[in-house]
């Protein structure tokens, strides 16, 4: 009988001590909650254990259980941790793509009051942004940021940055900012898939300058030669403007705005650049341009302000936007190659030209180049190609269409004596010009409607004429009939007025283009 309760006994020690092992278990599995898949492989690496040893299975299970750690009562907070140093992380998303990294210039210490400088903030933000893949950079609307001349570079920076400019910029104002003098005051360089959009402003604060620069400082373009004011006045220069009260008399070297230097696939859309010292946005040695909804805004007698500067750059697009300025609304300058400009409202200006080409006896090579649907109002020339005696090289491939002027002084300009000094020698080698074509050219001019004035020694071949329709509007300029010299090409439809000048064909002389001419 007492055997028989002695097993009982043990009996119940063991039933009991098996509901307490799985109690166990189970509340293990709800403390370690998501990590349960992980508690079982550990449990199934100690089975296997266990089948190395010897004995009954429920001594065995006993003696290597591991032991269950009593969970420690949480410890009281400590004191908060320092913040890092430097600016906080980028943020992310933001309502822009998916993951794309956010540096907003507010957090790297820029006060956009106007007033404090914010060129080291803008230094800042480039520095982090750049080594992110897809960052942007945010300068918020509704600031003002003061910013000095910077430079932002690569070519270690990661790809397709976006610099969204919602916010005003403005160039300082004072002598000391510039030193001597800069030729950009906001420039990329060496960068791939940058683009800069949104609804903001840079401002060049462009009158400062053009009060303190001597007019010998900014020729006259010279196509102002061409046109005679009754009142004979042209030519004589005012009086020099008083210097700036905003800090002395600025350099003779003037800014660009925004300038583009050895970059691939780069994008400006959506922003206005106003009052730029100089040319306001700038392309050199590009490949790969998109620029549109783009917008430059400064006085008609702005010196030398440019719209948009083209050098050394292929594959370019320029459409849908609007150009007043004080000089060419788009100058396309030597080494481009595929330009398409559309789409464009130019004026107050110079119109849209190519050159001037071979200064100081350079060689120049431009080629592809379409202008078409663009609309002129109260600009110097129309479209326009222009180089300098002594250059070598060509122009080839042009083509003007659909062009509307109203009240533009010289409508259609090839001028191969361009000289921006009050004289220059004369010399007989030429940037060759061939394969220049105008059509659907109409509208309304008050100097003179075709100026076509070749070299001797390399005359203008292949141009055409089609479609031509341009009237004067009376004014107080002398009206002048179209002109031409050592031009040779076809009319392919009437023209009005007639452009009887044309020379039909090729020229009896046709010099030969060699390998100095030739790009």
């Amino acid at each position: 009988m007492g055997g028989f309760c002695l097993k009982n006994i043990t009996f119940t020690i063991v039933i009991v001590l098996l509901v307490w092992c799985s109690d166990v278990e189970i509340c293990n599995a709800r403390r370690v909650g998501k990590h349960w898949r992980q508690s079982r492989n550990s449990a199934a690496s100690l089975s296997k254990k266990k089948g190395k040893s010897h004995g009954s299975s429920h001594h065995s299970g006993k003696a290597n259980k591991p032991k269950q750690k009593t969970p420690s009562p949480k410890a009281p907070p400590g004191p908060p941790l320092p913040p890092p140093e430097g600016p906080p992380p980028p943020k992310k998303g933001g309502g822009n793509a998916a993951g794309s990294a956010v540096f907003d210039v507010l957090d790297f210490g820029a006060k956009g009051d106007g007033c404090a400088d914010d060129t080291k903030a803008f230094q800042a933000v480039w520095a982090a942004a750049c080594k992110v893949e897809a960052s942007i950079i945010n300068v918020p609307e509704k600031y003002v940021f003061l910013v000095g001349p910077i430079s932002f570079s690569g070519p270690y920076c990661q790809h397709d940055i976006v610099f969204q400019l919602d916010g005003t910029i403005v160039a300082p104002t004072g002598s000391s900012h510039w030193g001597s003098g800069l030729l950009q005051w906001l420039e990329f360089t060496k960068l791939v898939g940058l683009t800069i959009k949104g609804s903001g402003t840079i401002d060049g604060n462009g009158a400062v300058w053009w009060k303190s620069a001597s007019y010998d400082d900014d020729p006259l373009d010279d196509q102002a030669k061409l046109i005679f004011p009754i009142n004979g006045t042209l030519g004589q220069k005012p009086l020099i403007p008083v210097r700036s009260s905003l800090g002395g008399k600025m350099p003779s070297i003037k800014p660009t705005a925004l300038r583009f230097y050895g970059s691939f696939n780069v994008t400006v859309t959506g922003i206005t650049i106003q009052n730029s010292p100089q040319c306001h946005l700038k392309f050199d040695n590009c490949v790969g341009v998109s620029v549109y909804n783009f917008t430059v805004s400064s006085p008609g007698d702005s010196p030398n302000t440019d719209g948009i500067h083209l050098q050394n750059s292929k594959d370019v697009l320029i459409r849908s936007s609007n150009l007043a300025c004080g000089d060419d609304c788009v100058s396309i300058q030597t080494g481009c190659t595929n330009v398409y400009i559309h789409n464009i409202n130019c004026g107050p200006g110079h119109g849209i030209s190519i050159g001037g080409l071979g200064k100081d006896n350079t060689k120049a090579c431009v080629s592809n180049i379409t202008v078409r649907d663009v609309v002129m109002h109260n600009t110097m020339n129309g479209v326009r190609i222009k180089t300098w005696q002594g250059g070598s090289g060509s122009v080839q491939g042009v083509q003007f269409s659909n062009i509307q002027v109203s009240e533009v002084q010289l409508p259609i300009v090839i001028d191969q004596f361009y000289c921006d000094k009050s004289s220059c020698k004369n010399q007989s080698s030429a940037v060759a010009l061939s394969g220049i074509n105008y059509e659907n050219i109409r509208g309304t001019y008050t100097v003179k409607p075709v100026h076509l004035a070749c070299s001797d020694h390399m005359p203008c071949t292949d141009v055409t004429l089609t479609n031509i329709q341009l009237k004067p509007q009376q004014e107080h300029y002398h009206m002048y009939d179209p002109f031409c010299w050592q031009t040779f090409g076809q009319l392919y439809s009437p023209t009005i007025p007639p452009v009887e000048c044309l020379q039909v064909g090729k020229p009896s002389s046709n010099k030969i283009q060699g390998d100095h001419d030739s790009c």
